[in-house]
C-alpha cells in the first residue's frame, strides 16, 4: 500500500505525463500541418519514383520545398548511381532489350543490356531504352551526313554514351541514375542510325513483338530494312507492311547479305544460305525471297539485324562492318 503523499505525488507525475503527450500530439497530428506533409510526400514520391523514406528525408532536409528536395533526390540519385555503376561494372550483362525506332526517312536501333529479364522486363528499364532510342533518332542529321542515298552510323562506347537525353544529361548519366536504382550492371552497347531519301522506305520491327504496340519496338530481336520500288515509283501502304514482313524474314533466317543475282550464287543445301534473296521466305518456305521481291517489284537496299546479348563476334563486327559501308 502506498501513502497518501505518494500516491498524490504518482498521480501528478501520471496527470503530467500524460498532459505531455497530448502536447506533444497536438503539435505533431495538427491536421493542417500533418495534412500538408503528407500530401507533398505523396506528390514528390509520384513525380520522382523513389522510396518514401528517402522523399520525407529530402523534404525534411528542405524545410519541406518541394522543388529543392526534388533537386537534392535526383543529384543523390545521380551520385549513388554512378558509385554503383563502377561498382558493379565487372559483371556480366547479356539479357536486355533492343529498340526499333523508325520516323518517315530517319532510323535507330539500339541495345541496352543488363543482368536479368527480370530486369528488361521492369518498365523502368524499358522507360530508358525509349528514351535513349528518341535520343539516339534525334541526332541522325547531325550523324549521318554523307552524301549517299542511304546514309548510316554506328555509334558505340563512350561516343554513344555522351549524346544528350532529353533534360541535357547525357546517356550515359540515364543509365548510371537507373544503376542506382535497379541495381543491376548495365551496358549501353551500340546504335545503328540511318538516314534515306525520299525515294527510300525504311521499316523497324522486334521479336518478340510488344504486346502493346507503341512507336518504339522493344524486343530480343531487332530489324531494320531499306528498300524501294524497281521502277523508283511511290510506295504504296502495301508496301510498308510488306517492309515489317522483310523485317520478320530477317530476324528469323539470319541473312548476312542482300545478294547480287549476277554475281553470288545459292547454296546448295538451303538451310545454309546466307544470302537474303536465295533464303526460302519465311513467311511462305516454298518460295526464295527473290521471287516474293519479284512479285511485289520492291528492291531491298540493305537491312541490319540486332540480337540482345550477341555471343557471336563475328556477327556483331559484320553488322557493324555493312552499316558503316
Amino acid at each position: 500500500m502506498f501513502s497518501d503523499g505518494t500516491e498524490q505525488t504518482l498521480a501528478w507525475q501520471t496527470k503530467s505525463m500524460f498532459s505531455s503527450k497530448q502536447l506533444v500530439r497536438l503539435f505533431v497530428t495538427s491536421p493542417s500541418t500533418w495534412n500538408t506533409s503528407k500530401n507533398q510526400l505523396a506528390k514528390l514520391r509520384k513525380k520522382t519514383g523513389y522510396t518514401f523514406a528517402n522523399c520525407k528525408k529530402a523534404l525534411d532536409m528542405h524545410n519541406h520545398d518541394l522543388e529543392k528536395a526534388e533537386k537534392w533526390l535526383h543529384a543523390e540519385a545521380q551520385a549513388r548511381g554512378w558509385a554503383k555503376a563502377t561498382n558493379l561494372g565487372g559483371r556480366k550483362a547479356t539479357e536486355g532489350l533492343v529498340a526499333v525506332l523508325v520516323n518517315k526517312n530517319h532510323g535507330a536501333m539500339v541495345e541496352l543490356n543488363c543482368e536479368t529479364d527480370f530486369v528488361a522486363r521492369n518498365s523502368a528499364f524499358q522507360s530508358l531504352i525509349q528514351t535513349i532510342a528518341k535520343s539516339c533518332i534525334s541526332l541522325v542529321p547531325q550523324v549521318c551526313t554523307n552524301g549517299n542515298l542511304l546514309k548510316k552510323e554506328v555509334l558505340e562506347g563512350g561516343r554513344l554514351g555522351s549524346i544528350p537525353g532529353p533534360d541535357g544529361k547525357s546517356l550515359a548519366d540515364h543509365v548510371a541514375l537507373q544503376i542506382g536504382v535497379l541495381g543491376e550492371n548495365m551496358i549501353l552497347k551500340r546504335a545503328l542510325l540511318v538516314s534515306a531519301n525520299e525515294n527510300i522506305l525504311l521499316s523497324g520491327y522486334s521479336h518478340p513483338a510488344p504486346q502493346q504496340q507503341s512507336e518504339i519496338w522493344l524486343g530480343k530481336y531487332g530489324a531494320l530494312v531499306a528498300y524501294n520500288t524497281k521502277d523508283k515509283q511511290p510506295l504504296s501502304e502495301s508496301n510498308s507492311d510488306f517492309g515489317k514482313k522483310l523485317c520478320q524474314h530477317v530476324i528469323g533466317m539470319k541473312p548476312k547479305s542482300v545478294g547480287n543475282p549476277e554475281t553470288d550464287k545459292p547454296q546448295e543445301n538451303a538451310d545454309d544460305e546466307t544470302v537474303l534473296i536465295y533464303q526460302d521466305y519465311l513467311l511462305d518456305p516454298e518460295t526464295k525471297v527473290k521471287d516474293v521481291l519479284d512479285e511485289t517489284n520492291v528492291e531491298v537496299l540493305d537491312f541490319a539485324r540486332f540480337e540482345c546479348g550477341e555471343s557471336d563476334v563475328d556477327d556483331a563486327e559484320e553488322t557493324a562492318a555493312r552499316a558503316q559501308a
